[in-house]
């Protein structure tokens, strides 16, 4: 509702997309046509080669009602010079020698890093590469935005999304059986975990890539990820660490927080954390 002029909402895929093509054909000018309002659970899924339909001559940029998500035609992405290839310019994966072993070995394994600079990265980078992969999370403690932000990690980051917890760890061990592996940040608190020296004192520290280790034999593979310059980041795949029978869960996972602490000392910069990680 405007000063000057009201228009009733829609609240369906078919109605939304007949007022959206009824907006862009009343302006017939050349300028970007820019829409907010879009909301996926009322007007369902809309797409690049849905607003190809509307015009693709003209720029279209659709703004989702909570600013989360822009979905552009084609014009639009080739105006704002929006390329794949851009993208790979900045972003590198080092270590490229390590993924195409597990590829080609067909087993599953356990990538495991922290919250360093754009962390998201990793699922999406690793699930883009070919890799079959299920992500653990933590629900933001705003429930509203977590809705949201599960959405966006589902459609963007990594499809099989699993929350962190021990009563998640069953659906998370059918998809390590059926080949998928595990990616998970390490320096998050748990209290379901066990107290671990990290940086000369004791913290509650997640054991779970220990368990797959002694009940699976999995390797884990550790991975670091750096800002190198204002939007480019590497992604450093290192060599899968090595244990053997006799190390228990507690020498496992404190070798796995001591590499967490030679990176965070590295590039103490890098590391994104705000909580208390020692309560």
């Amino acid at each position: 509702s405007l000063p000057n002029y009201f228009s009733a909402g829609v609240r369906d895929r078919e109605g939304y997309f007949q007022r959206l093509q009824e907006a862009a054909s009343a302006d017939q000018t050349e300028q970007p046509f820019i829409s907010w309002g879009y909301h996926h659970y009322f007007h369902g899924s809309l797409t690049r080669q849905d607003l190809d339909e509307i015009s693709s001559s003209r720029p279209m940029i659709i703004i989702h009602r909570s600013f989360h998500e822009f979905i552009l035609n084609t014009a639009a992405m080739e105006v704002l010079d929006i390329r794949e290839e851009n993208f790979d310019k900045n972003f590198k994966i080092i270590g490229k020698g390590v993924l195409e072993e597990i590829k080609k070995s067909n087993k599953p394994v356990i990538f495991i890093s922290g919250h360093f600079d754009n962390f998201e990265l990793m699922a999406l980078s690793l699930e883009k590469y070919g890799i079959n992969l299920s992500a653990i999370y933590r629900p933001l403690n705003n429930i509203y935005l977590n809705r949201i932000m599960e959405n966006i990690r589902k459609k963007f980051i990594c499809k099989n999304q699993i929350k962190k917890g021990i009563q998640n760890l069953k659906p998370l061990i059918r998809l390590f059986k059926n080949g998928y592996s595990v990616a998970l940040m390490i320096d998050q608190r748990v209290s379901e975990g066990i107290k671990v020296n990290f940086f000369n004192k004791e913290a509650y520290t997640t054991t779970i890539p220990a368990q797959f280790v002694k009940k699976f034999n999995s390797q884990i593979v550790p991975i670091f990820i750096e800002r190198t310059n204002e939007n480019k980041f590497e992604m450093i795949v290192e060599k899968p660490f090595t244990f053997n029978d006799e190390d228990t869960i507690e020498k496992i996972t404190l070798v796995l927080n001591q590499w967490l602490e030679t990176k965070i000392l590295k590039k103490p910069s890098q590391w994104i954390w705000s909580h208390n990680r020692w309560k």
